[in-house]
This record gives C-alpha cells, sequence and structure tokens, in this order.
C-alpha cells in the first residue's frame, strides 16, 4: 500500500529532527537570543512579532488575489484532470486522487518554486543593492507561496481562514532551525486533529517567535557575504557571490516544500484513516 510505504517515509524524515541534538553554539545562540528579547520592554517585543505576522497575513491575502495564483490553481486542476476526468473544484483532488497521484503533481510545482528560488538567489548575488534589498520580502512571499501550492494540490482552499492559518503556521515551521522542527511538527498535528470547524481557525493565530529569528539572521550573513565577494571577479562575473545567492534561496525553498509536502501528505493519510 502507498500509504504504508509513505507513512514509513514521513517516520524516517521525523527521526532526523527528533533526534537532533543542539550543539554548544546552537545552545549559546538560543540563550543569547532569549536573554536579549527578555530585556526588551514587553510591550515593544510583542508589538514586534504582532507586526511580523501581520505581514505574513497580508502577503498570504494579498497571494490569493493575484492572477498569477489563480493561473497555478487553474494548472493544478488541470493536471489532476490527466488522473481523473471528473475533478472540477480543488476539494475534489483529495477526494479522487491517490497520495502517490497528489504527491507527483504537487513535485511539478515544488521544482518549478525550486528553479525560481535558485534564479532569484543568483540574481542577488551580483550584488545590486536594489536586488539585496528586496531579496529577504521576496524569499518569503515565494515559498509562502510554495506551502500554498502544495495545499492546493492536497485539495485545501487556501482561501479559508483555517486553511490559512494552517499554511502559515506550516510556513513557519517550515523556516525553523532544525532543532526546533520536531516540536513544531507536533504541534501542527494536534492541531489537525483536534480540527472542530471546517472552516473558522480557533487555535493560537500568532506565528513568528524569538526561535524564528535564526532565519532573518542567516538572511543578513548571506547579504554580507555577497557584499564580500561580490568584487571577486572571473571573466567579469561575481560568480562566488552569484553561487553562494542560488545555493542559499535554492536549499531554503528545498527545505519549506520538503516539509510542506510531508505535512500535507500525513494529513492527507489522517483523514483517509479517520473516514
Amino acid at each position: 500500500m502507498s500509504y504504508n510505504r509513505i507513512s514509513s517515509e514521513l517516520d524516517s524524515w521525523l527521526a532526523q529532527y527528533e533526534q537532533y541534538q543542539p550543539n554548544d553554539f546552537e545552545s549559546i545562540y538560543d540563550e543569547w537570543i532569549r536573554q536579549s528579547f527578555l530585556s526588551l520592554n514587553p510591550v515593544v517585543r510583542r508589538k514586534f512579532f504582532t507586526q511580523l505576522d501581520t505581514w505574513f497575513f497580508h502577503t498570504h491575502a494579498f497571494l490569493q488575489g493575484t492572477s498569477y495564483q489563480h493561473e497555478a490553481r487553474e494548472r493544478i486542476l488541470t493536471v489532476g484532470r490527466v488522473f481523473d476526468e471528473n475533478i472540477e473544484r480543488v476539494s475534489d483532488m483529495k477526494e479522487r486522487l491517490t497520495v502517490d497521484q497528489l504527491t507527483y503533481i504537487a513535485e511539478q510545482q515544488t521544482t518549478r518554486g525550486r528553479f525560481y528560488s535558485f534564479a532569484q538567489g543568483g540574481l542577488t548575488g551580483t550584488g545590486g543593492w536594489l536586488f539585496l534589498g528586496v531579496d529577504y520580502p521576496l524569499m518569503m512571499f515565494m515559498n509562502l507561496r510554495a506551502v500554498q501550492l502544495i495545499g492546493l494540490t492536497f485539495g485545501h482552499e487556501m482561501n479559508h481562514p483555517y486553511e490559512m492559518m494552517v499554511s502559515l503556521k506550516v510556513f513557519h515551521a517550515a523556516t525553523l532551525p532544525k532543532r526546533l522542527k520536531a516540536a513544531a511538527w507536533d504541534d501542527l498535528v494536534k492541531e489537525i486533529k483536534s480540527k472542530e470547524h471546517p472552516y473558522i481557525y480557533e487555535g493560537n493565530d500568532s506565528l513568528t517567535d524569538e526561535g524564528w529569528l535564526e532565519q532573518p539572521l542567516k538572511q543578513c550573513f548571506k547579504s554580507l557575504f555577497i557584499l564580500m565577494f561580490r568584487k571577486k571577479l572571473i571573466q567579469g562575473l561575481p560568480f562566488i557571490s552569484i553561487a553562494i545567492g542560488a545555493y542559499s534561496n535554492f536549499h531554503l525553498t528545498k527545505q519549506v516544500t520538503e516539509f510542506a509536502m510531508k505535512f500535507y501528505q500525513y494529513r492527507f493519510i489522517l483523514e483517509k484513516e479517520e473516514d
């Protein structure tokens, strides 16, 4: 059975996070971040993370209204009809297709997304201030969209409040450091298992926290390295900084799409077992 095989793959994949032990540097970093934020005024700290969360909510809503997103939605349904011609709505995807078929369609979306991230990272690596300035917001934008497309492929309408929050929490968990992913996964599983309303989200709607800030910090280091190597030209091009930008962005998108894929596979199997 495909379910057994994918469940086994999920267990093996999750084990790498459950068994992960942070090194001394990571432990020191965690303590430094925690102490730094504890020293801030609680009102300032709360406002900072609230503003971050609001930006992600608005970005999600903006994505849902773009023609590009509608085109991607129709493209997913068109590919789904190759397997079953009776598919008309997004919800039909999870009702009529197998987990292997859905995974195949989702992988088409993730491959395209990784290529875009690779290309965009390469442009950022040229060292131009414009590309460096928009790199991080654009990467968050592209990776959030990748999570949405995987969720759509597995039959979940992203414009419903509940699915919006779940996709945002999947994105948040996928961008966390490796040592924090297992706990974030457990929270996501509890969330979908305790779902009481098909459309309304009734859980904790906060997203970002101190642990998530490692991702923006990595972005700062990436930008610093790009600036350091942008004048190291090979045949007139800064190949080292281009490679840094391309690899970094590709790696982040690969990390995000892999986590999202595993989550929606797990959710699909869980819902089938409950039927």
